[in-house]
């Protein structure tokens, strides 16, 4: 793979036409993408059966900020960026982008998953620009906006190609330029590279900060790697075990651009530590939770 391109201290973007082009630098100042989380509470099922994922949590992230929610398995992060997404409604409390309710999925929030969701009968093209010509209905507006974004992911080479041609660190850059290409207000990352090798996923944290450099779009990342929090984040979350909630809010204190020589700085090792801890003791929390409920079922 070719990363050259992702590096720097500026990616260039090329001009997009008509009102795209007013768009394709949005400026760090810039009062969008403000996120606000206010008392959610998540619970399924009903009567004697109902069971609270996540309870009481409350964040803002201003515009252009990248916060990341960091926690053990099972604790709720995912299911918050799923409320945040509009795929699942609020129990309790509400969510807001820019002040205005959050009550289905938009184009306001761009989502990047685990795995790759691209059409696999599509080319790389075709994918990135389906968002765009959905929103415009111009195939030529759309194909442009298209290929401005696989170039500011390294893959302008790829366009023809299909998914299945591809590697997955591949298929996780035109994940994001599918998402961004509709110049999202606020970009959610649901562990986007949780299932890539050790390698993949470094240079793939490089390469996102470096677009998120360019476009200062608000991003919330979901991940339970500690190492990938500090590094992407300005802040980290820590949420603790089931329900859900914020145990800390810990701001990065390492300057940006950030390189991987970060990892061995006093403050990243630091913050690293805090982390660790916490998220041990809500481990363990967990583990007697499942221990606990296990007992009780076998009596």
């Amino acid at each position: 793979m070719n990363w050259t391109s992702l590096r720097g201290p500026k990616l260039e973007v090329p001009a997009m036409p008509g009102p795209m082009a007013a768009r394709a630098h949005l400026a760090p100042a810039q009062d969008r993408g403000r996120l606000a989380i206010q008392d959610l509470s998540i619970a399924y099922g009903e009567g004697a059966g109902r069971r609270t994922v996540v309870e009481r949590f409350s964040l803002d992230v201003a515009p252009g900020e990248f916060v990341c929610v960091l926690g053990p398995s099972g604790c709720g992060k995912s299911t918050v960026l799923n409320v945040v997404a509009g795929f699942v409604p609020p129990s309790r409390g509400r969510v807001m982008v820019d002040g205005e309710p959050i009550t289905a999925p938009g184009a306001d929030r761009g989502m990047v998953f685990q795995q790759a969701t691209l059409f696999p009968w599509k080319s790389v093209l075709d994918n990135v620009a389906f968002g765009p010509l959905m929103t415009t209905g111009s195939s030529s507006t759309a194909e442009q906006t298209a290929r401005t974004f696989l170039s500011l992911v390294g893959l302008a080479a790829f366009e023809k190609n299909y998914p299945m041609e591809l590697s997955g660190g591949m298929q996780q850059r035109v994940g994001i330029a599918r998402a961004l290409a509709n110049y999202p207000r606020v970009l959610l990352m649901d562990e986007p590279f949780g299932a890539l090798d050790a390698q993949t996923r470094a240079m793939m944290q490089e390469a996102l900060l470096n677009i998120w450099a360019e476009f200062r779009t608000t991003v919330l990342f979901i991940t339970h790697d500690i190492e990938e929090a500090i590094f992407l984040g300005d802040r980290v979350v820590v949420m603790g075990a089931s329900p859900g909630r914020i145990v800390a809010d810990i701001p990065v204190d390492i300057p940006r651009p950030r390189s991987p020589e970060d990892h061995f700085s006093d403050a990243f090792v630091r913050i690293k530590r805090e982390c660790f801890e916490l998220i041990r003791a809500e481990t363990m929390k967990a583990f007697e939770q499942q221990s606990g409920m296990a007992a009780r079922a076998a009596g």
